[in-house]
């Protein structure tokens, strides 16, 4: 017998909208959040349990050095409109050459900088060496997700990331700066408990992020350039 065939579901949630104003020279990447939402993120802004009405990741320059990041979010989310509590990240890679992974109706975008990878286990002397470069990975489920299966979802994703870096060769885990945002809308259906690699909805997450990432490094083209 052959091997199983892979079957795919494209997913009907909408790709962010790239902007610029400004206030984000450099570009953006916005993602406008339904009534409802609920969010965990290791974001820099809007991090941890919320319920967001966008998520907003900024390129900015490498040399960045502003220390009111939380000022700089709402900057640019004025400037575009957005309203509410949102989540916001920021990046030194081209957000306008993201790459995305979709499988059962679920969509992962991801902007990835990779130029500075770094091993999660490595000595302290590293400590100093976190240079701009950032994966930043934005999940979005069209499935409830209860507390525990929310926080395995985001272990899934840095486990797909790595399994990615693997693969094209990457010397590292990550980057310094890397950040996960996981979304959904609450009351999509009885929540699911489990996210792993291996629960139905974890692998089809761990697929789709490994894609996102591999297309994030190895897209040629910028979208909105």
């Amino acid at each position: 017998m052959g091997r199983p065939r892979r079957y795919r579901w494209r997913s009907v949630l909408q790709p962010p909208e790239y902007l610029t104003v400004p206030q984000a020279p450099l570009g953006a990447l916005v993602w406008r959040l339904p009534a409802g939402a609920v969010s965990v993120s290791s974001a820099p802004v809007g991090g941890g349990w919320s319920r967001p009405r966008w998520i907003l990741n900024v390129q900015v320059e490498r040399g960045y050095a502003r220390t009111d990041v939380e000022a700089n979010i709402a900057e640019v989310a004025g400037a575009a409109d957005l309203t509410g509590p949102g989540v916001g990240l920021l990046t030194a890679a081209r957000v306008g050459r993201y790459g995305t992974g979709e499988e059962r109706g679920l969509r992962v975008d991801v902007t990835a900088g990779v130029s500075h990878p770094t091993w999660a286990a490595a000595p302290d002397e590293h400590l100093a060496a976190t240079a701009p470069g950032t994966v930043n990975i934005v999940a979005r489920l069209p499935v409830a997700l209860d507390p525990a299966a929310a926080v395995n979802a985001v272990a899934t994703i840095t486990e797909a990331k790595t399994q990615a870096f693997i693969e094209r060769g990457v010397p590292g885990t990550g980057t310094a700066t890397d950040a996960v945002t996981v979304a959904w809308t609450a009351g999509a259906g009885p929540p699911v408990r489990f996210c792993g690699p291996r629960a139905p909805w974890g692998a089809a997450l761990a697929r789709a992020t490994r894609d996102a990432v591999v297309a994030a490094m190895d897209r040629p083209e910028a979208v909105g350039r």
